[in-house]
């Protein structure tokens, strides 16, 4: 009898890391769609920008490190746009808006992708979490019995 308690004592080690696991997992999905959320707010900026700035406007260009140049727009329709895999390509303003709003649908529908990962992971969680209840509940009654039995025999 004892052979089986330590069975389930050693089942519910094993729930209770794959729920550390999971809980993980969840973490660093969440953390990917900020990444995302972070990335679609550049890509508006960089519409909002294009739509209101004119040949001849001064702007702040990121240096890195916190630094910024300020810099005249030579050209509104001379933008050079970022199309992936480190390839990029310079378009007129309305085509450089275009290939930016196609890429904030790719980023929402990697978010949406993401959001239900992580709510199949979530149900995963909660039925793991259940499993571990009753398993606990189980060895509970198991050990009320054991102590119901033990009192018995020494009565």
């Amino acid at each position: 009898m004892m052979g089986g308690g330590q069975q389930q004592q050693q089942q519910l080690q094993q729930l209770s890391q794959e729920l550390e696991e999971l809980d993980v997992e969840i973490e660093e999905k969440e953390a990917e769609i900020e990444e995302f959320q972070a990335e679609k707010e550049g890509v508006d900026d960089a519409i909002e920008a294009i739509e209101t700035l004119d040949s001849g406007s001064t702007v702040q260009v990121p240096l890195g490190g916190g630094a910024y140049l300020r810099a005249e727009v030579q050209d509104i329709d001379e933008i050079i746009v970022d199309l992936g895999g480190g390839y990029a390509a310079e378009q007129d303003s309305t085509d450089a808006i275009d290939a930016l709003k196609s890429k904030k649908e790719s980023l929402d529908d990697r978010i949406s992708e993401v959001r239900s990962e992580i709510a199949d992971l979530e149900q995963e969680s909660q039925e793991l979490e259940q499993r571990a209840q009753q398993m606990q509940q189980q060895m509970q009654q198991q050990q009320m019995q054991q102590m119901q039995q033990q009192a018995e025999d020494d009565q």
